[in-house]
């Protein structure tokens, strides 16, 4: 997915979030171990979001088990910078042309 493409669909999940009465904290933190495409707040708990768009395939098939390894791995390094002790989870917000579907809470083991 190109940058441009991948901002349009990050843009349509910021949208969604905030409707949903979500407010975005910080937009593409990078780390050396990843990056979280979306850092959200809802009631006290931190919601770290993987964005995910495409045409011609199902795009919650690209959250692969390697994928979020390395999201949990950068959430453990942006809670230690920001100093925070606060609740969170991993969601996906899945932007397909017609429909936008969010995944509370994504483990994979």
């Amino acid at each position: 997915m190109s940058r441009i493409v991948g901002n349009v669909a990050e843009d349509k999940a910021c949208k969604f979030l905030q409707k949903n009465g979500y407010s975005i904290v910080e937009r593409n933190f990078y780390s050396k171990f990843g990056e979280i495409d979306i850092i959200a707040l809802k009631h006290r708990i931190l919601h770290f979001v993987e964005v995910k768009s495409g045409k011609n395939f199902e795009p919650v098939y690209a959250i692969t088990p390697k994928k979020v390894e390395k999201i949990v791995k950068t959430i453990n390094y942006y809670l230690l910078k920001h100093r925070m002790d606060l609740d969170y989870c991993v969601d996906a917000v899945i932007v397909k042309k017609n429909s936008i579907e969010m995944i509370e809470n994504i483990t994979i083991y």
